[in-house]
């Protein structure tokens, strides 16, 4: 954004610069028109005539020289507004794509927590009962093993049997 600001600084002075080169020329060149239009050929007037020609010519190119560094600036101003642009686009995605994956590690802990409750209880479960586990527990796995799908993590629940 400094790079941005410190190049229309520039582009401004260019333009300032242009403006009364362009003003400089016009006035160079109703001064050389004033000339010839004035009979006589004394050697002064011709000498200021083509002085007033080279300086014309060299405005001339130097306004064309400052054209095409004005467009080369206007072209950086614009690429870096778009890199820019691009750079915040960027961002932005990879700010969703984290939102996202926080989510899924939410999730993922919340559903890891309840494993490891249900686990806890089959095995108290197990102790408890003895032999008896195996049916229950076979119900348990089954249980466990349905994921649940969504955008969003699902709040923790905890089922205590008594």
């Amino acid at each position: 954004e400094v790079q941005v600001e410190e190049l229309q600084r520039l582009l401004a002075g260019m333009e300032k610069e242009h403006r009364s080169l362009l003003l400089k020329m016009k006035e160079g060149e109703a001064e050389l028109a004033r000339l010839r239009s004035v009979e006589g050929d004394k050697l002064a007037e011709q000498d200021r005539s083509a002085q007033l020609e080279k300086e014309v010519a060299m405005l001339r190119e130097k306004i064309h020289h400052l054209d095409d560094m004005l467009k080369s600036q206007q072209r950086k101003v614009r690429q870096m507004i778009e890199q820019l642009q691009n750079s915040k686009t960027v961002i932005q995605a990879k700010d969703a794509v984290i939102q996202e994956l926080k989510e899924r590690v939410a999730y993922l802990e919340a559903e890891n927590l309840e494993m490891h409750d249900r686990i806890e209880h089959l095995i108290e479960k197990q102790v408890s009962r003895g032999g008896h586990s195996s049916r229950a527990r076979s119900k348990s796995e089954y249980v466990s093993s349905k994921r649940l799908t969504g955008p969003k993590p699902l709040p923790l629940i905890r089922v205590v049997e008594t």
